[in-house]
């Protein structure tokens, strides 16, 4: 139908109206249309035919006049030479004088010329003479004038007719060509022609009888039509074609697409009724050869297929760095989408993480089977196998090389494994295999099979490249997997090396703990239990940020210093100071040692820290190739059983929770310090709590309450619910609630957690006195200690007990200020502690044979089991630890005979 609009356009007026009485002439008249071709040749016949007319009638005038005057002249010779006289006047002497008279009155009177000439001759046949007599032009030229008037007439008639029917032609053939002129209609059937001629499409046109009208090239090739069939238009019925391509051809009804056997090929048909567009009643038809198409269609189907399973591969396998999980990952992959049943095995030493000696015969470990129940197969996860020699899974092994084997009923190679599994196998309609070795940076460490049943195509030898790479994938993630688990054993024996083995033993607190390294690597979170002097026990939280090796040396150098300043007995908020101070020397060299390796090099080095906020929940993460240890938290909590008083500080660490005996639980709020390394000038602040008996103190790093899944506002109150039910619970039972209540399978960062329940030092233990700075007031005092021993049966320490008091509070009067207060404390040994208002501390020398005095620390030091010095808010305390195991041996009064019973130790301000 657009065709023929675009045809009624052309030849319609530009200005939308009728064509007038001149352009119709024009159009008439224009010697490009067909009908003003016809119309300049009938112009030129009818011309032709005028003149030719003409010169007839010309030719045929001047006929007849010279025909009538040669008789005339004839009849007028003849009167002449046969009139009486005649003779005798050509006999006489003067003819012409006799003669030309005559003659000439004659020719006048008839109009004639003398053009005939007639003898005259005498009685004895002799030509006497010659009488001539001829014709006038101009009578021809009047009778051919008389008749062009009639001539011309009919001329100009039949011109106007020849016009007229040129018209009437004209008018007909622009209707029936849709105004298109000659040129333009022979280039449109050239282009339609070579157009219908050209495609890779099959066109019919099909009349409303089922005739066939039209059918190109690929028509005939596509369908094998006969040559005469259309020519003699025969019917779609006689053409041999299947019946049901033959019906839809002939029922005229509407098709898109619809595939059709013809012969050995599969035709896409397309049908359309012809009607609708201008044309007679049929069908024009499409026909598109679909054999190869879906071949090529399917094999690409395949190759997308495969592109999207590799794809899938990069995404599914190596998601964990676990070598079963990425071995079953690789199976489960495969299964359905490239083979019926997949079974992997890996070399044992993989599974430990070490660098495995490939060879047909190293034992296997099954790791994964996919496709059928693990009962049906052979071995099941977790045998051990090893592949008899010739099989075709040990020559992949041995080839490092994929095997196939396209039909294992015939395969007696395989069979050799286990002739009873191997049946049992075929039994269930395993028919072919493709034997693969997991294989990464030169090192086989493993095997993959892939098993092909009967209900699909068997396996073929372009499967072979793609199995392998599919393999191959999974083999870097295995590789990587088994380098980690090297790498996290190594980290997680370390770790566990440099935590506490056993926690030490001590009175004031029932301690539990529990440390599980990240599934993704052991990271740098410790604890520590740190008996301290007066019966009291540090408790430390620490974590480090990062994981692996560095992490866990790094824990254990920090570890390391907490220890040396628990030593030196320094309340939390100084420890944390000396602590953070600590960090910020190791990061300093550590980073000059980086760029002075950097600058040999030739490179650079940028060092960037992400710290925490400040906040319990931040905590600072340096970038990847920071090599110091910015970032690191940590709590210390120390208890005092005597008060039941717990002195707590943090840098970036969570705070703890307290879970009070009735059940209640708290989160006490802990100032918090940047985290070390970052603190600066920044001064650590304590908090201070005091505990009833059986309360439990929980200390944890933030692994515990988050992750990627859970932030720490709902991780703590997912750890008061926990720490809410079972109020009775032991420390040990409430580390494994704890756990199993907020720990994924696979946690992503470390866990350390600290459960220690209260204990308090009952005032049947606890013995005090003030004492004033008069020297008579040592020996009531140490009258005192001595009975109070006594009634906590101590009475084998009272000689070593009596002097060591009285060396410490002598110098005390001497050297310090009030107040000074002695107190005893019976827990697993026997503390003696006096404490004055004075920072100065005493420091043990060896006084020489002629010094009077410088032997009092000697003597205490000899006596006690251990000594030291704390500081406090107010002063000192100078404390001792006695053994409850009566003493050393050997150790009496007979032992400080030689020892002067005085202090001359210089104070250290």
């Amino acid at each position: 139908m657009g065709q023929r609009e675009n045809f009624r356009r052309e030849g319609d007026d530009p200005r939308g109206s009728s064509p007038s009485h001149r352009q119709r002439l024009r159009s008439l008249l224009d010697v490009r249309s067909v009908a003003g071709q016809v119309f300049v040749l009938q112009l030129a016949l009818a011309v032709l035919l005028v003149v030719a007319a003409v010169l007839a009638l010309v030719f045929q005038a001047q006929d007849a006049t010279v025909r009538e005057a040669r008789q005339r002249s004839i009849v007028g010779a003849e009167t002449f030479a046969h009139a009486p006289g005649t003779l005798t006047a050509m006999k006489s002497a003067h003819p012409t004088a006799l003669l030309q008279p005559q003659a000439e009155s004659a020719r006048k009177h008839s109009g004639l010329g003398l053009n005939t000439v007639t003898p005259v001759v005498d009685t004895g046949h002799h030509v006497v003479g010659r009488v001539s007599a001829g014709i006038r032009p101009a009578k021809a030229d009047e009778r051919i004038a008389g008749q062009l008037p009639l001539l011309l007439g009919s001329a100009a008639g039949a011109l106007l007719l020849a016009v007229a029917g040129t018209a009437l032609v004209n008018r007909r053939l622009r209707r029936q060509t849709h105004g298109l002129d000659p040129a333009a209609m022979y280039r449109m059937y050239d282009h339609h022609h070579a157009v219908l001629h050209a495609v890779r499409e099959g066109v019919l046109i099909v009349s409303s009888d089922g005739r066939l009208l039209l059918a190109n090239d690929e028509a005939r090739r596509l369908l094998e039509l006969p040559a005469d069939a259309e020519e003699n238009r025969r019917p779609i019925a006689d053409l041999g074609l299947e019946p049901r391509l033959s019906a839809l051809l002939t029922s005229g009804r509407e098709a898109t697409d619809e595939v059709h056997l013809s012969g050995d090929r599969l035709l896409a048909v397309n049908v359309r009724p012809t009607a609708p567009y201008g044309g007679p009643a049929g069908s024009a038809v499409t026909l598109r050869d679909t054999t190869e198409l879906r071949a090529l269609t399917g094999r690409a189907a395949v190759a997308q297929e495969r592109l999207r399973l590799i794809h899938d591969a990069g995404l599914r396998i190596g998601t964990t760095l676990d070598v079963g999980r990425t071995a079953a990952e690789l199976a489960d992959v495969a299964v359905p989408r490239f083979a019926d049943v997949v079974t992997v095995e890996l070399l044992e030493p993989v599974l430990r993480g070490d660098e495995p000696e490939s060879g047909t015969t190293a034992d296997l470990r099954r790791m994964a089977v996919r496709g059928v129940p693990q009962e049906s197969a052979i071995y099941q996860v977790g045998d051990v196998i090893r592949f008899v020699p010739g099989t075709p899974m040990a020559a992949s092994l041995e080839s490092r090389r994929p095997v196939l084997v396209d039909d294992l009923r015939r395969s007696d190679t395989w069979r050799r494994q286990d002739l009873e599994g191997t049946q049992r196998v075929l039994d269930a309609r395993i028919r072919s295999l493709i034997a693969v070795p997991l294989q990464a940076r030169g090192v086989v460490l493993g095997l993959a099979n892939f098993w092909r049943s009967d209900h699909a195509d068997d396996f073929e030898e372009e499967d072979l490249s793609f199995a392998e790479e599919l393999t191959a994938r999974a083999a870097i993630s295995i590789d990587n997997a088994r380098r980690y688990t090297r790498e996290h054993t190594t980290a997680v024996t370390l770790q566990r090396s440099l935590l506490p083995q056993t926690l030490p033993e001590q009175s004031a607190l029932e301690v539990a703990h529990r440390y599980l390294p990240a599934q993704a690597g052991v990271g740098g979170d410790w604890f520590d239990v740190i008996p301290l002097p007066g019966a009291r026990v540090a408790l430390v939280v620490g974590d480090v940020v990062g994981h692996g090796l560095h992490a866990a040396a790094t824990m254990g150098r920090l570890r390391t210093a907490v220890h040396n300043f628990s030593a030196l007995d320094l309340p939390p908020d100084e420890l944390l100071s000396h602590l953070d101070e600590l960090v910020s020397h190791i990061d300093t060299d550590e980073a000059r040692a980086a760029s002075r390796e950097a600058g040999g090099r030739g490179e650079g080095v940028e060092e960037t820290v992400r710290p925490g906020t400040g906040s319990d929940t931040d905590r600072a993460r340096p970038d990847a190739g920071r090599t110091g240890i910015t970032g690191a938290t940590c709590l210390y909590a120390i208890y005092e059983p005597v008060a039941g008083r717990v002195t707590l500080a943090r840098a970036g660490h969570p705070g703890p929770a307290v879970v009070h005996p009735d059940g209640a639980v708290t989160f006490p709020e802990v100032p918090v310090s940047p985290p070390l390394g970052l603190g600066g000038s920044v001064p650590v602040e304590t908090a201070e709590l005091t505990l009833p008996q059986g309360s439990r103190l929980v200390l944890y790093t933030n692994g515990l309450v988050e992750d990627r899944d859970r932030d720490i506002g709902t991780g703590l109150d997912q750890l008061r619910t926990v720490l809410a039910t079972g109020a009775d619970r032991t420390p040990e039972q409430t580390c494994a609630a704890v756990l199993d209540a907020m720990l994924s399978e696979h946690p992503s960062d470390d866990v350390a957690l600290l459960v220690a329940r209260t204990h308090l030092l009952g005032p049947s233990r606890v013995a005090e006195w003030e004492v004033s700075s008069d020297p008579a007031a040592v020996a009531p005092v140490r009258a005192a200690c001595l009975r109070t021993l006594e009634s906590w049966g101590l009475e084998a320490l009272e000689f070593t007990t009596e002097l060591i008091l009285s060396e410490l509070i002598t110098n005390a009067i001497r050297y310090g200020a009030q107040p000074i207060r002695v107190r005893l404390l019976h827990d697993r040994a026997l503390i003696c502690e006096v404490s004055d208002g004075t920072s100065a501390s005493p420091h043990l020398r060896r006084a020489a044979t002629t010094d009077e005095g410088g032997r009092g620390l000697f003597l205490v030091a000899q006596f006690a089991q251990r000594w030291g010095t704390r500081y406090t808010p107010g002063g000192k305390v100078i404390w001792t630890e006695q053994s409850l195991d009566e003493g050393r041996p050997g150790r009496g009064p007979d032992a400080a005979d030689d020892v002067l019973d005085q202090w001359d130790d210089v104070p250290a301000l």
